[in-house]
């Protein structure tokens, strides 16, 4: 597990203030924005391209790169990343079990995770359970991971002998190993399993099926950044809503952007040791806008929805204990 924390890539913008904002930021001192390598941030990456970010003020360049929201929530920690689009799941790992002062401000989609299977050896989800069978699963804890435990709660599946089929490795890893031939089954975040169809599974099920109206990705800043530049959050959040609205009116277009941009930053931000063979990898249009399709992007955050993930987590021992959906969330520039 070491292993795979280190050789996951994130990609990360910043995102330093200029102009009428440099009263409340110290122009000196940048905005971190950190976004995860998949389409459950298309908001950020059409905002990018279409230049909301320099509309609005915030001057943007890339200076790192990553790829799961699972090593992103480790790397909030780190002061120079002050916010992200970033899955619920380690949102709240990181917020209740490293203590990360943070609050979710806005939506970017529910969903977004899905299994797929070699159909000659999976007919139905009890098969999973299966001796022999070959699952790939993102890191314990990952988003994911909690979405698996839910299908395995849901269709009552022997839980034992599914974890037992198991193996942890992060999303590049499994599309290699599918394409090897060593999986049987994916459970991953999109876009990353629509891709696994493209290597001759399919489609078993979605997060729609496993757990009605699931958050998937949020956006979330410092609290110190609220506190101090409320004016920064709130221009990050009418960023989001426009974005996404842009989207829903241009599905076509938003996916050919979501291709263009993930595959000319895949060279830098896949792990060291599959670099070269996932530059391999063809994110194109079509994949992503079949992925897109599985999402639902949306700015609006269900407080009872956020709830029940907190409750879910710390039932599995993912975090220390429960705690109100209140203390995470601050959607004041939604209303």
């Amino acid at each position: 597990m070491k292993k795979l924390l280190v050789t996951v890539l994130f990609l990360v913008l910043v995102f330093p203030l200029i102009g009428g904002c440099a009263q409340e930021q110290d122009n000196d001192k940048p905005l971190g924005l950190a976004v995860e390598f998949n389409d459950h941030a298309a908001c950020a990456y059409i905002a990018q391209d279409k230049g909301y970010f320099t509309e609005a003020g915030l001057n943007l360049s890339a200076y790192e790169s990553y790829v799961t929201g699972t090593a992103l929530a480790a790397a909030l920690a780190r002061g120079d990343i002050q916010a992200a689009y970033i899955c619920l799941v380690p949102a709240i790992s990181a917020y209740a079990n490293a203590g990360v002062p943070l609050k979710v401000v806005a939506g970017a989609h529910k969903y977004g995770y899905g299994l797929a299977v070699n159909p000659d050896k999976i007919k139905k989800v009890q098969d999973l359970s299966n001796p022999g069978i070959r699952i790939g699963c993102v890191q314990t804890g990952s988003a994911a991971d909690v979405a698996l435990q839910k299908m395995i709660d849901k269709y009552g599946i022997d839980q034992e002998a599914l974890l037992k089929n198991v193996q942890q490795m992060n999303p590049p890893k499994q599309i290699l190993a599918i394409q090897a031939g060593k999986l049987d089954a994916t459970f991953m975040p999109e876009q990353w399993v629509t891709m696994a169809e493209d290597c001759g599974f399919q489609m078993l099920l979605t997060a729609r099926d496993i757990w009605p109206e699931m958050q998937g990705s949020v956006l979330i800043v410092k609290e110190e950044l609220l506190n101090n530049n409320p004016d920064t959050v709130k221009k990050l959040v009418e960023i989001s809503q426009k974005a996404t609205a842009w989207a829903h009116d241009n599905p076509g277009e938003a996916s050919e952007i979501m291709a263009r941009q993930l595959q000319s930053a895949g060279d830098q931000v896949f792990p060291v040791e599959v670099a070269e063979t996932a530059k391999q990898f063809q994110i194109t249009s079509d994949i992503m806008l079949r992925s897109m399709d599985r999402l639902e992007y949306a700015v609006e955050i269900d407080s009872a929805v956020v709830q029940e993930i907190i409750d879910y987590m710390a039932s599995l021992g993912y975090i220390k204990s429960s705690f109100p959906a209140e203390n995470i969330l601050d959607l004041r520039f939604l209303k």
